[in-house]
Order: structure tokens, then C-alpha cells, then sequence
């Protein structure tokens, strides 16, 4: 089903971690508070495993554990990105069919090399903004060391709109947050829908999935906010649903530097084995 999703719609949620690094207290506010906006919808885990150099087994369980510790609970089977390779593929295909795709051949450092003030050092939510050097590369000239970009010129001409926008969550309400198609090409740029190597991206894969598992409310860190206006033109594109966002605030440590999964020191497994408890972690973070 196209079109948005509206606040009436039984409330669906997810937490999807990376298996790269252990749990640390800023995964547990981000899926305590998926589950609390759930209430009393559904809440969700989703594995996002592409990187395959990254990830590994050990973490994976790390997650299980961890979220039951916490008291969290979701249906199962848990629903594994690399096992959608093929849902990947025929977003891929749809894309390339409405004409939005590319090969790039470029490296970072030919990225880096290509820039020119003023946008030199100008980073979007995928990094340097590309500066469209192989921007009519058709696709028949894709090699497989090839990255797939999305034409983002090409795919609002496609829609024909000059904006994107989303309905963003509070306490206080829903917020609507637009985007000009110049804003967009300004501040996000063409962004990598495969990359080397995994034949997907974050980007494609989380338009894919959270409409695969109806999602009605996607939940995630404020890091992610810019994200956001990559996913909603995919899912027009793809004529997927468009959930309601909310990006909460994150959590730091001491000096004020986000949590990392190298901060180890923080790791729930970390606070567990010093003698913490679910109860005392809920409350340290204020979800109850």
C-alpha cells in the first residue's frame, strides 16, 4: 500500500542493530523507547547484517541476550537482512527500470580530489556530498567493482515534485519537516544505493524493510534524522508506505561525546558483569 500511514494505524516499531560491536546504554535507550511508543502496538527486532566483513555471531547473540536482560521481547524469526539479498535486488531493478541509477566508479580519495570550494569538506548523511563525476555512466557500462548511485536529479524529475517531506513525532505532537529538491542536492547529494562488495546500502535496505515488516513508526537516533529524506524518496520511488519518524535524543557520556560500540567500558554486557541491573539501567535512562 502507497501513502502515508497516520498516527490511527496500530503503532509498529523496531529496533535493528548491526552485529558489530556489543550493546552499549545508548542501543538500550533507542529500543527501550521503540518498545514504550509501541505500547500497545507491536514492537520488532531486525538484524542488519550487510556488512559481512563486520559482523559476526557472537555479537548477534550478544544482542538476544542483552534485550531479554533488559526485559524486551519480539516475534520471532527475527528478520536478517542478509537474508533479503533478493528483496535488494528488485528494489535495484525497479529503480534502474524508472531510469534514477548509475555506476560510479569513484574511489574516496577521487571523491575527495573532485571537490572544489565551496563544497570541499561538505558532508551529508553518506558522507562528502558526491560531486556527480560519473553521473552519465548509463548502467549497461556497471562493473562489479562498481558502487550504484541514485541520480537524485533524475529521481525528483521522475516524481514529478520539487520537495520531499515526513511527519515527525513528540510529546508535544507531529512536526512536518520538508526538503527542496535543491536543499536535497545541497546537503545529501547522490548517495550510494550498492555499495562494493554487499550489493545494498543502509539506505536501500531500510526503505525495503521497514515496509516489509509494516512499520508505522520508525524509531532512532537523532544521528539519523538526515537519513531520513533519503529513505522518504526511496519510498515514493518504490511506491512503499511512509511511516511516522521519531529521532530521539542520544546518549553521552560524561564529556559529552556519543556513545560508541568501541566504548566498551559502557557495553550492557560491561555494566552487567559490574553488578547492574535491568530495573537500574531502565531508570538511569528514564523508561520505567
Amino acid at each position: 500500500m502507497a501513502g502515508g500511514i497516520t498516527d490511527q494505524a496500530p503503532v509498529r516499531t523496531r529496533f535493528a542493530p548491526s552485529p558489530t560491536g556489543l550493546l552499549h546504554l545508548g542501543h538500550a535507550f533507542s529500543a527501550l523507547t521503540a518498545q514504550h511508543l509501541a505500547t500497545p502496538g507491536q514492537f520488532l527486532l531486525r538484524i542488519e547484517d550487510i556488512d559481512r566483513t563486520r559482523c559476526r555471531p557472537e555479537y548477534e547473540t550478544a544482542i538476544y541476550d542483552d534485550l531479554h536482560w533488559l526485559g524486551l521481547d519480539w516475534p520471532v524469526p527475527v528478520m536478517r537482512q542478509s537474508d533479503r539479498m533478493g528483496a535488494y535486488r528488485d528494489a535495484l531493478e525497479q529503480l534502474e527500470k524508472l531510469g534514477v541509477l548509475y555506476p560510479c566508479r569513484c574511489r574516496r580519495g577521487d571523491i575527495r580530489a573532485a571537490l572544489s570550494a565551496p563544497q570541499e569538506g561538505v558532508e551529508g548523511p553518506d558522507g562528502l556530498i558526491y560531486p556527480g563525476t560519473c553521473r552519465n555512466r548509463p548502467m549497461s557500462a556497471a562493473g562489479p567493482d562498481d558502487v550504484i548511485r541514485l541520480n537524485s536529479a533524475a529521481a525528483f524529475d521522475n516524481l514529478g515534485i520539487d520537495e520531499v517531506s515526513f511527519t515527525e513525532t513528540s510529546g508535544s505532537g507531529n512536526t512536518p519537516n520538508t526538503l527542496t529538491q535543491k536543499q536535497f542536492m545541497n546537503s545529501v547529494g547522490d548517495v550510494a544505493l550498492a555499495r562494493r562488495g554487499m550489493g545494498t546500502s543502509y539506505h536501500l535496505a531500510v526503505a525495503v524493510d521497514d515496509a516489509a515488516q509494516d512499520i508505522t513508526k520508525v524509531v532512532r537516533g537523532k544521528d539519523l534524522f538526515d537519513s531520513t529524506w533519503i529513505h522518504v524518496l526511496l519510498q515514493k520511488l518504490l511506491k512503499l508506505p511512509a511511516p511516522l519518524y521519531h529521532h530521539h535524543d542520544l546518549i553521552r557520556d560524561d564529556s559529552g561525546k556519543r556513545l560508541a560500540k568501541r566504548d566498551d567500558a559502557r557495553s550492557l554486557r560491561q555494566l552487567r558483569d559490574a553488578g547492574a541491573s535491568a530495573d537500574g539501567i531502565r531508570h538511569s535512562l528514564g523508561i520505567s
